[in-house]
């Protein structure tokens, strides 16, 4: 608990102590010979639990915001002394202070999850100028300066490591436990844990242009962005407040005035406005949405605002880009098929002929073969566009590339069915075999499909510009609904406007990209997804839920998230005002007592802060 919510409880234990010895010597008999004078006892414990709504009620209509929960609850308190219930009152203040405490504590536990990205702001960095290193602001590191990481160090800037080898814990900014080993020539971003061993880094972005600078704003600013539902709250609360005030003063006022019996109707009037707090609605509502966010930011996604976890709850439509979102955006050597049976043979001599290239095939080539060909081994490399490269190795003339070359040398090689890119082998014009080159798919994405289909997304399209057999041969290991592709970034607009033209005013379209390439397609479609985003500008400016782990998996947890998020939303909406509505006709016929006006709202109010503190237990 703070230090605040400390001293509140504090005054609650000694208000209830007082209380309770009032509430004896009241019922022993032992008040009545002081009269109306026994009012001074119980300002004692009213004052010392009600002074700060005084204060709080002041400074709102100071800034002109007259009707709120603090004036209703003044009035009714107030009224009560008037009309000689004294315990009443204390005990309507008592209790609402209560309420007040386990709504404080409540919504410290929902913030705590998101505040601990709050942490991941680095103090200080460790400057190198030569032989000395100093410790300085981050703010006032330039890009090309070169810092010190020590282990247990919080990375205070995205850079380049130049030297050091060590583990990155990333949790904070991803939510993935596992370590990420980082060696010399690897980018690394702000807000990480230096594991093990020390780096030096030299630096390629500002402090301001920084990831961890670039998610403390949008955490900052998330609870700015309301969803539809906490505005309507926000406009009903506005209107119902002075409503119900005014519907309190004329069950005061007119049948006072027919009945003569002013003591009994102002008494239904201060049940009515305990009844009628809107604490309930105002407090559970944004609560709820908080929890939300709260709860996906632990799962390492980051949610803009409270509208676009609402709209995640309505997606019916998942678009997605292929390259770098479904797949990993790196090539990899798939299928080894030699004419002679050794698939060793086969790589070693394709590494020899691709390893002056700097074409991404060839380094797939190079990393599957694992061993880089020895200084002075190859000779005479020749690479000719669009076609692959030749080159004289080990006394051999050695040609690597597609059909097109091993036409031009005039040899056929025997069909391979694939989508992937096949690079053929020749030594000496002799056909050695065949090597398939494919963009693998991301782990987990096929399970992070059947997962969005289990959460209610009806459909899953992915948009590409890459090759038409390419796009389908994903779209058919993914189960996807639709595949288009060979398209321009414009022509993804394009496909995108024309399904958020066919789809149902209710239903939302989601689009998920790499954020860099597909930033026109996210800002178009009804809520952007970034995928892969982990300190890129475009990604984080571009969508509205940004997934830090390039984990496609965090999608279905996302959507799972949003959708309980708004059924628990609804349910504290039609909880709170089915109950207050009942008790509040029963108050204006006399039915209902004070105690009964308390539980409407100090009651009503800690069952939705319970209901809304469920959304940060979502599995």
């Amino acid at each position: 608990m703070t230090k605040r919510q400390k001293q509140t409880l504090a005054r609650i234990l000694v208000t209830a102590g007082l209380f309770a010895a009032l509430l004896i010597l009241e019922k022993t008999g032992r008040l009545e010979s002081l009269g109306r004078r026994q009012v001074l006892l119980f300002l004692l414990p009213y004052g010392l639990i009600a002074y700060d709504i005084f204060l709080a009620a002041a400074g709102r209509i100071r800034q002109g915001i007259i009707f709120d929960e603090n004036l209703l609850m003044l009035i009714a308190t107030i009224a009560a002394f008037c009309i000689g219930e004294y315990a009443e009152a204390v005990a309507v203040m008592l209790f609402y202070q209560i309420g007040e405490l386990f709504q404080s504590v409540a919504v410290g536990r929902s913030r705590r999850s998101i505040s601990d990205l709050m942490e991941i702001v680095p103090a200080y960095a460790n400057l190198m100028q030569g032989d000395t290193v100093t410790q300085v602001d981050p703010d006032d590191v330039a890009v090309g300066d070169v810092i010190l990481i020590k282990a247990g160090e919080r990375v205070p800037l995205d850079g380049e490591v130049l030297t050091g080898t060590s583990l990155l814990d990333t949790a904070a900014l991803t939510g993935e436990s596992v370590p990420r080993r980082v060696s010399p020539g690897d980018a690394i971003v702000s807000g990480c844990i230096n594991g093990s061993g020390a780096l030096t880094v030299r630096v390629t972005k500002a402090f301001e242009d920084s990831a961890v600078s670039k998610i403390l704003e949008l955490v900052e600013n998330a609870s700015s962005k309301k969803a539809k539902t906490e505005q309507f709250i926000t406009r009903f609360a506005k209107i119902y407040t002075p409503f119900v005030t005014a519907c309190a003063l004329l069950i005061a006022v007119i049948p006072s005035i027919v009945t003569g019996d002013w003591r009994e109707w102002l008494q239904r009037a201060c049940i009515f406005l305990v009844i009628s707090c809107p604490c309930a609605l105002v407090i559970s509502v944004p609560l709820g949405f908080f929890g939300g966010i709260g709860a996906a930011s632990r799962r390492g996604v980051l949610v803009k605002g409270g509208n676009f976890l609402e709209a995640a709850a309505g997606v019916t439509t998942l678009v997605f880009d292929k390259t770098g979102t479904l797949t990993q955006g790196e090539f990899r050597v798939t299928r080894l098929l030699p004419a002679d049976g050794d698939e060793r043979a086969l790589l070693h001599l394709a590494a020899l002929a691709e390893s002056g290239s700097d074409h991404p095939v060839a380094r797939s080539i190079l990393a599957a073969c694992g061993e880089a060909p020895q200084t002075g081994a190859v000779s005479n490399l020749t690479e000719t566009p669009g076609e692959g490269v030749e080159a004289l190795a080990d006394g051999q003339r050695l040609a690597a590339g597609n059909a097109k070359l091993m036409a031009r040398l005039g040899i056929t090689p025997p069909p391979v069915e694939t989508a992937g890119t096949v690079v053929y082998l020749a030594a000496d014009g002799q056909y050695r075999g065949a090597i398939v080159i494919e963009d693998a798919l991301k782990d987990g994405a096929a399970q992070a499909i059947a997962d969005l289909r289990a959460a209610g997304v009806r459909q899953c399209v992915m948009l590409s510009g890459d090759r038409q057999a390419a796009a389908q041969a994903v779209g058919a290991q993914l189960g996807l609904d639709a595949v288009h592709a060979e398209l321009l970034p414009a022509e993804k607009v394009g496909s995108v406007e024309a399904m958020l033209a066919e789809k149902g005013p209710k239903e939302i379209l989601g689009y998920v990209g790499d954020g860099i390439n597909d930033a026109p397609v996210l800002m178009r479609a009804d809520l952007g997804f970034a995928m892969g985003s982990l300190g890129s500008d475009a990604a984080i400016e571009a969508a509205d839920i940004v997934i830090m782990d390039d984990d496609l998996r965090r999608l279905p947890t996302v959507v799972r998230i949003a959708r309980k998020t708004m059924r628990i939303v609804r349910e504290n909406i039609w909880f709170a005002l089915g109950v207050k509505l009942l008790v509040m006709v029963l108050g204006a016929l006399g039915i209902a007592n004070m105690w009964m006006a308390v539980f409407a709202d100090v009651g009503v109010s800690v069952l939705a802060i319970l209901n809304s503190m469920r959304t940060l237990r979502i599995k």
